[in-house]
């Protein structure tokens, strides 16, 4: 027999449309599995004698007398029940549009769910809504109910008919056929819940407690990649404790740890937990603890403590699929307290890319989320945030928007099309020692008779940047200055000729051409590159390591001007999905919000663009002595 502490445990949701019978089935399940007390079987005989109406499964559940009066769930209920193979959770979640707020509350913490349909009503627009929430909080293993089967006679061309319909939604929406159990059942009557039904003798498939007991066991928290939020730093004693929560993976007494944002390392000394004897060399994830480590590195609560070699992403910049439960529309532009983990911060709405209609799974951009409404959006934090994709850390995958104090909307993380921002190029050589050069930059201006400097082109693929660069290269040489290009495919034939074009790989070409550009630069030369550069991250980074020598120049024709010239093709076969990660139709742009200058190549013509070029560089990079003058450094 197996130990009771070694059982599994799984949580699951019942969701659906108001009034398709969850509380019912719940009822009736917890019921069948011996987990319902004969004191309170007998409650609810008295209270459903009392109301003068038959034996209502549904007030198990149903605990609040407003829901008993009305006949809807409005808060979550969570009972624990068991079968042979395992332990579970139930969550009883309403189905009323108005508590929705309430049902992903609910199913946040699910493993799988129950999806309960009406076999005699069908679909209805809340069962579609709720299968697209399932979706957005990545549950995939759903057993779906066709209920109340008895008002139906319990005919199969009825239970079909839904079946296929319920299929091919969960279909569009991305759930497997294999992840999905169909059963009809009589929530009223008990028929299928845990055995065989007579009445439905055409039915060959599990009942609904065996459909449960066949769902796979998820990949326990303990298995993940090691997660420590920061919550607080105590000072006690002599120590220094940090304190937080393990929501995923576990970690030892002499573990490195990484702390991320800042990607300061150290030591566990030791792990300090509360109401325990002895001390403690090891600790999973949903503990909460206290670890002091071998040395003194600052740490605050929002950083997240890993291993090194599975760090969380960090990014101030990110995709998510949202649930907006705020009264007032959430807009492009608004800014929110965005929460997760133990982080705290602003964060704009970049950009809202689409609002899915959940009743036909139809898409129109827009400017504004309603209330109830299912979205994709693009975040971008004021700070840069340890971050995971929901697909691969649920726990720590997830966030909620705050407004005035009050949740308005939540959602899960993905990374798709923007890169993790820890920089990779960090120094690994050891036994290295600078030298300096010996001849000032003030002199090579002198001699050169002009500044020098880097003149960053960055917009879309077919905006006009490498003939402008080119042109405005030979204008420039024309004119005696010394003046280079650095050209995006050039560049890849060579220096950057192992390098693809993923975001990693598109953050990896950057950084390498911005260390060139700033060798060149320092060398006295102008030098004009023509890259799509499309992370703002990637662009500022570049500036922060060379800020007085970085001019951003935004090519900013528009991407539908840009389509429409396609010179290379290169559009057409993104569209037709021959290009993977293709900016502006697979993989996102970010403008530059404050460009040294800007030039529309759908406004003015070459040479009017040409003419500004021109007149910025004989303005801007122009000597003054004043400047040259002793000491001077740059």
């Amino acid at each position: 027999m197996v130990a009771e502490t070694s059982r599994n445990s799984l949580k699951i949701v019942v969701v659906g449309h108001v009034d398709h019978g969850k509380s019912t089935i719940v009822g009736r399940l917890i019921h069948a599995t011996g987990a319902l007390p004969e004191a309170k079987f007998a409650a609810i005989q008295a209270m459903s004698a009392k109301r003068g109406m038959p034996f209502e499964w549904a007030f198990l559940m149903d605990a609040l007398q407003a829901e008993r009066d009305q006949g809807i769930t409005i808060d979550t209920t969570q009972i624990h029940f068991k079968t042979d193979a395992r332990d579970y959770v139930l969550i009883d979640a309403p189905g009323h549009k108005e508590f929705l707020k309430n049902m992903v509350t609910g199913a946040a913490s699910a493993d799988a769910a129950i999806l309960v349909v009406d076999g005699h009503d069908g679909i209805q627009e809340q069962t579609r809504r709720h299968a697209y929430l399932l979706h957005i909080l990545g549950i995939r293993r759903v057993v779906a109910l066709v209920n109340k089967m008895d008002l139906v006679d319990y005919a199969e061309r009825r239970f079909v008919e839904v079946r296929q319909e319920l299929l091919a939604y969960l279909g569009a929406i991305g759930l497997a056929a294999a992840d999905v159990a169909v059963v009809p059942v009589s929530g009223r009557n008990g028929d299928l819940i845990a055995a065989p039904s007579p009445k439905m003798g055409w039915y060959t498939g599990p009942t609904l407690l065996a459909a449960l007991d066949a769902i796979p066991q998820p990949v326990a928290e303990l298995d993940l990649p090691l997660r420590l939020p920061i919550q607080d730093v105590y000072k006690l004693d002599a120590r220094r404790i940090i304190a937080g929560r393990i929501e995923a993976g576990r970690l030892h007494v002499g573990d490195t740890l990484l702390f991320s944002p800042s990607s300061k390392t150290a030591r566990v000394a030791s792990i300090e937990s509360w109401n325990t004897s002895g001390a403690e060399i090891t600790a999973g994830a949903g503990k909460s603890i206290g670890i002091t480590l071998d040395e003194q590195i600052f740490v605050e609560r929002g950083q997240v403590a890993s291993h090194l070699e599975t760090a969380p992403i960090l990014s101030n910049v990110f995709r998510a699929r949202i649930f907006w439960l705020g009264h007032q529309p959430l807009r492009s532009g608004a800014r929110y307290r965005l929460k997760f983990m133990t982080n705290d911060v602003e964060a704009r709405v970049e950009k809202i890319e689409r609002v899915i209609d959940t009743a036909d799974l139809s898409s129109k951009p827009t400017e504004a989320v309603e209330r109830n409404a299912v979205a994709e959006i693009v975040l971008r934090a004021r700070a840069v945030l340890a971050l995971d994709e929901f697909t691969t850390s649920p726990r720590t995958g997830r966030f909620v928007l705050v407004e005035d104090y009050t949740i308005v909307g939540g959602g899960i993380i993905s990374m798709e099309g923007y890169p993790d921002q820890r920089v990779r190029g960090s120094v690994k050589s050891t036994n290295l020692t600078p030298v300096e050069d010996r001849v000032l930059l003030a002199d090579r201006w002198r001699f050169n008779g002009h500044r020098s400097g880097i003149m960053w082109f960055t917009g879309y693929s077919g905006s006009g940047k490498s003939t402008m660069a080119m042109e405005l290269e030979r204008i420039l040489f024309s004119k005696g200055f010394q003046v280079a290009v650095l050209d995006g495919d050039n560049i890849r034939h060579g220096l950057n000729a192992d390098l693809g074009f993923s975001p990693e790989d598109r953050v990896q070409n950057i950084r390498r051409v911005g260390e060139v550009a700033a060798l060149m630069a320092r060398s006295g030369t102008i030098v004009i590159t023509a890259f799509i550069s499309p992370y703002l991250a990637d662009r500022e980074r570049v500036r922060a390591a060379h800020r007085e020598l970085f001019h951003e120049i935004h090519i900013a024709t528009p991407l539908e001007v840009c389509e429409a010239r396609d010179v290379k093709g290169l559009y057409r076969k993104a569209r037709a999905g021959e290009i993977a990660d293709f900016t502006g139709v697979s993989a996102p742009y970010e403008p530059p919000p404050s460009p040294e200058l800007v030039i529309d190549g759908s406004k003015e013509t070459i040479a009017d663009s040409l003419a500004r070029l021109v007149a910025y560089v004989e303005r801007v990079f122009a000597i003054d002595e004043q400047t040259l003058e002793p000491p001077y450094s740059i």
